[in-house]
């Protein structure tokens, strides 16, 4: 499985249950397997929230899962890629751990998995599509390739902060290579709807009265009241209409946020408030005037 060639494919997609789980990132399986492919240098995805062009087809991505083979007395499980005609294209070799908490356990057995790609040296490559023409087999897209180095698609910076967010477990720090990066990804145990905490590349600068970052930016006046919900609130605009739902984070000031047919987090810097969300494949942070 080692000679297979893993650079047809531009993304990873990781479901947000799995295996025969029952909850959404139980023992943060789905954040630590985004977390680790990224580390690798694939562009990994959550299944809810598709880029454009893997939305329309789906085989530009493979899916990864779980082959849980643990004991009571160990955790064994390696991680498995399938295509979109659901044929297994590479399996990892079997990570095991002996701790007894489940959450460090997963998060050890999937880490020693993952070294299996250590020896891959992935790089995206667009495949040339043939289409059938009156000379023959033309290629619309052989002119946009030729002459181009191969591009290379990593999301490294996706993950830098684990919460266990159960029991006494204390909260576990994972670093990037790229310690330059301020990223954070935020999970708990029970929720699954994961953003940077930190913009990328970006900052809020004193005084400023919008949110000025790296080419991905807008900015919102409207005003939003809160409405308390049981897990969290409700922004409404002077309609009233419901513009945004906010739920509870284990993180004072962050919010897994949802609403105009946008999925992200809404997060607090400095005194102003920040609905960070993917366009696409393009990061946008959006200033907003809560009043709770």
């Amino acid at each position: 499985m080692g000679q297979v060639n893993l650079n047809e494919y531009k993304y990873i997609i990781i479901p947000k249950k799995l295996g025969d789980f029952k909850e959404e990132n139980q023992y943060q399986t789905s954040t630590i397997l985004k977390y680790e492919f990224g580390e690798k240098g694939f562009l990994a995805v959550y299944d809810d929230a598709l880029p454009d062009d893997l939305f329309s087809n789906r085989c530009l991505g493979l899916v990864a899962s779980l082959n849980d083979g643990s004991s009571l007395f160990a955790t064994k499980l390696s991680v498995v890629l399938m295509d979109c005609k659901g044929q297994e294209i590479f399996r990892t070799k079997e990570g095991k751990s002996k701790i007894k908490e489940y959450n460090p356990a997963y998060r050890d057995a999937i880490t020693q998995a993952m070294t299996s790609f250590n020896a891959i040296n992935y790089s995206y490559k667009e495949k040339l599509v043939a289409t059938p023409s009156a000379n023959g087999l033309n290629y619309p897209n052989k002119e946009k390739l030729v002459g181009q180095e191969p591009v290379t698609v990593s999301f490294k910076n996706d993950v830098k902060k684990l919460e266990e967010g159960a029991g006494s477990l204390k909260k576990t720090e994972i670093v990037p290579k790229n310690r330059d990066a301020a990223v954070k990804q935020i999970a708990t145990t029970t929720e699954q709807s994961y953003k940077d905490v930190t913009p990328v590349a970006s900052e809020i600068k004193q005084g400023a009265s919008k949110l000025e970052a790296s080419g991905n930016n807008s900015g919102s006046t409207d005003a939003l009241y809160a409405q308390p919900l049981e897990n969290g609130y409700q922004l409404v605009d002077s309609s009233p209409k419901v513009r945004i739902k906010l739920l509870n984070s284990s993180i004072e000031n962050v919010y897994i946020a949802q609403g105009d047919g946008k999925s992200g987090m809404v997060f607090k810097k400095g005194e102003t408030w920040v609905f960070e969300y993917y366009a696409g494949d393009k990061l946008v942070q959006e200033e907003l005037n809560i009043n709770f």
